[in-house]
């Protein structure tokens, strides 16, 4: 029965890419897929956008498809990734730009038609608060989550950019087009979806975040090695990692992934299929089969950026005998100083070496400020000792969660070729 192996090369924004590298010199791939598009990470891009329309991308798309890129072009593998987050078009011109520096010939492919500000409803709910999104703030971004239908276009490039696309989706839509699936076949894009869904996270299927020492042990942890699936025309998928990595894969921790995220196992809704993973098997030899699936929704989850405000972080730090008392009394201290200011001051640490830290949110500007300057004049007005002190004052960038009719939804395709033929 034919075959593909896809590989997660990045399960998060601040991955490692020393796997990524691995994977794509010995495991043999057709498909290598780096997911690095969270809710936060989504709000930081959106900040870069906002401050510099020429960025709001993934900041470390250029250290890592410099040296992917080389790779993936010496053993013929396409890669896939989010990374264009919050400006894909940019996202999609760096990435020429560094294929022409190393001398490489290729077609880049940029997916938009997330960004949904302008047809945003803002009379819907949000769903965190069941209040308005307008009664939120200034709202700055909207994306919605497209599905694998968006990307299959896209694929005939070497290298496919997407800003906000469904985690799974990013390995559905590859799957679909080497194996000749369609898209409509709920059983497939269910099978699909299973198999995105379980590499969504890289590291994490194969003993990253599952560890526990005396408990769930996993060996070699900092060489971790990333996993990587050989998928059937049928949707059976085998799960593996390369020999000599670090980390496990086992029924164990396939199974603790099955269930990341899932608020529904009857029925967890994604761009392309409401997968039911309550019928999934893992066998010994971690091979994976069972999903279900019912219709696709017709609305699509759509991140929604807000301005919340600002962020004041102030800290000072007690060492030495009865440090823990002294932290504790200088909390006390700025609580009462603070009294009705929505302020949060912990200690961190332990009896002979600990740190306050005293945060904040809001609009006021000065209150912040005040924040900083009681934490600060804890030096002679607090307790023995008081040292380090640091504040900062960050914007915040909200994020609520509401839907879109997938109908509102314009998902188009833009082909960039390396060499560069304006260079």
């Amino acid at each position: 029965m034919r075959t593909t192996r896809i590989g997660s090369g990045a399960g998060f924004s601040g991955d490692r890419i020393e796997p990524a590298e691995d994977l794509l010199r010995r495991a043999g791939l057709a498909d290598l897929v780096l997911e690095c598009l969270g809710e936060r990470t989504v709000a930081q891009a959106q900040q870069r956008r906002l401050a510099d329309p020429s960025l709001g991308y993934e900041r470390r798309l250029p250290a890592r498809f410099t040296r992917l890129l080389p790779l993936a072009a010496a053993h013929g593998v396409r890669v896939i990734t989010n990374m264009g987050a919050a400006n894909p078009l940019a996202a999609g011109r760096v990435t020429v730009s560094i294929m022409d520096s190393l001398g490489l010939r290729g077609r880049v492919a940029v997916v938009t038609g997330d960004d949904v500000l302008p047809v945003l409803d803002l009379d819907a709910p949000a769903w965190e608060t069941g209040r308005p999104l307008r009664e939120h703030g200034e709202i700055v971004s909207a994306n919605a989550y497209l599905g694998a239908d968006a990307l299959l276009p896209a694929l005939a490039a070497d290298v496919v950019l997407t800003g906000r696309v469904a985690d799974p989706s990013l390995f559905l839509a590859p799957l679909a087009d080497r194996l000749g699936w369609d898209l409509a076949d709920v059983p497939l894009a269910a099978a699909g979806t299973l198999v995105g869904h379980l590499l969504e996270c890289a590291g994490q299927l194969t003993g990253g975040y599952f560890a526990d020492p005396g408990f769930q042990d996993v060996p070699d942890l900092a060489e971790l090695g990333f996993p990587y699936a050989d998928v059937a025309a049928d949707g059976t998928a085998a799960f593996g990692k390369l020999p000599g990595t670090g980390g496990l894969l086992s029924r164990a921790t396939v199974r603790e992934q099955l269930l990341y995220e899932i608020t529904d196992p009857a029925a967890y809704l994604t761009p392309d299929v409401t997968l039911d993973v309550r019928g999934v098997r893992v066998t010994d030899d971690v091979r994976v089969s069972g999903a279900r699936g019912a219709a696709r929704p017709d609305t699509l989850k759509v991140s929604v950026g807000y301005r919340a405000g600002s962020k004041v972080e102030a800290e000072i730090s007690y060492v030495g005998p009865n440090a823990a008392a002294r932290g504790a009394l200088a909390a006390d201290i700025v609580a009462r100083r603070l009294a009705g200011m929505p302020v949060r001051a912990e200690v961190l640490g332990g009896e002979t070496d600990c740190r306050l830290r005293v945060a904040a949110i809001g609009h006021d500007g000065s209150l912040l400020d005040r924040v900083a300057d009681e934490v600060e004049s804890l030096y002679t007005n607090g307790p023995a000792g008081g040292g380090g002190f640091r504040a900062h004052v960050t914007e915040v960038i909200g994020i609520a969660s509401t839907t879109i009719p997938r109908a509102a939804t314009h998902p188009e395709v833009t082909f960039l070729e390396a060499p560069d033929a304006a260079a």
